[in-house]
């Protein structure tokens, strides 16, 4: 067997020889070696603990063509994510395409806010402004099982990812998937208990300075948001103020640093909003936005 990157012979195409060799081709990504192992680990079907515990076993000639090929596209840059097609979030896997966002930890702060201040068994209707994958309509349902959502995203490329994970987490009758500017006076009045959201707030200066992962993979529409990243925050406020009824909630994620510029928006020119807060993520950084409808 010739090894296709370096044309050395392999002497004994163990586990512990492929994750080596597929780290040092990795070398030019962040993480090498943990992406060899999750690559590894997918084609072989077993975790990164059994690659340590059976690292003797020998990779068959069909499971190496398939570690070559994941690697070769990761080190072009494309997301493990993407690579796999499925990433976890708040503890349930969701299927992603190059269509939606890659889901981050920092979003499931939204849904630890919505866990704090609702029970369980209690019935409202929420809304998903700008769903994507569908990470938190999909979520928030399948925690509150009275609960009724509409997902809404200008994508119908991503309305169809976000339909399939509800079906597959078994939400999808509670979910109804709509394709609009969520920015536009769409929502009608006094409708919806709960309004969460995950907009576009990255600028255009740090989008032209993100890495070439995010740049070259992610879709532009769900990350930029103008010049200073408030575009959308601006223009989806005063949709959001109809639709919410009487002591509404609503929560929206945001860049760290754009707390205070959020807030002042919404006190000088939304003053039906009340109780206004800025939490921060786990790193300190201003991540989300509460309010309540006076």
């Amino acid at each position: 067997m010739i090894n296709r990157w370096y044309g050395e012979p392999v002497v004994s195409p163990a586990i512990q020889h492929i994750l080596k060799e597929c780290e040092t081709r990795l070398s030019g990504v962040d993480s090498p070696r943990l992406s060899a192992e999750v690559l590894v680990g997918y084609v072989l079907g077993c975790s990164r603990l059994s690659l340590v515990i059976d690292r003797e076993r020998e990779v068959t000639g069909e499971e190496l063509v398939e570690i070559y090929a994941l690697v070769e596209r990761r080190v072009a840059g494309e997301p493990v994510a993407y690579i796999l097609g499925e990433k976890e979030f708040y503890g349930l896997d969701f299927h992603v395409t190059s269509d939606v966002l890659i889901p981050r930890p920092e979003t499931e702060h939204i849904v630890e806010e919505v866990e704090s201040l609702y029970p369980k068994d209690t019935c409202f209707s929420y809304v998903d402004l700008g769903t994507g994958s569908g990470i938190l309509a999909v979520t928030i349902a399948s925690l509150f099982p009275k609960a009724e959502c509409v997902a809404i995203d200008l994508s119908s490329a991503a309305l169809a990812v976000a339909e399939g994970n509800a079906i597959q987490h078994g939400v999808e009758k509670r979910i109804r998937f709509c394709q609009a500017d969520f920015t536009q006076d769409i929502l009608g009045e006094d409708v919806f208990d709960l309004i969460v959201s995950n907009p576009p707030y990255v600028t255009q200066a740090e989008f032209d300075e993100a890495s070439h992962e995010v740049t070259e993979f992610e879709p532009t529409m769900a990350l930029v948001s103008g010049i200073d990243g408030l575009d959308h925050v601006r223009k989806m406020l005063p949709g959001m103020l109809v639709a919410l009824k009487s002591g509404g909630l609503f929560f929206m994620e945001i860049g760290c640093g754009q707390g205070e510029s959020v807030k002042k928006i919404m006190l000088d020119l939304f003053p039906q909003f009340g109780r206004v807060r800025v939490l921060k993520d786990l790193a300190g950084h201003d991540r989300i936005v509460t309010a309540q409808k006076l």
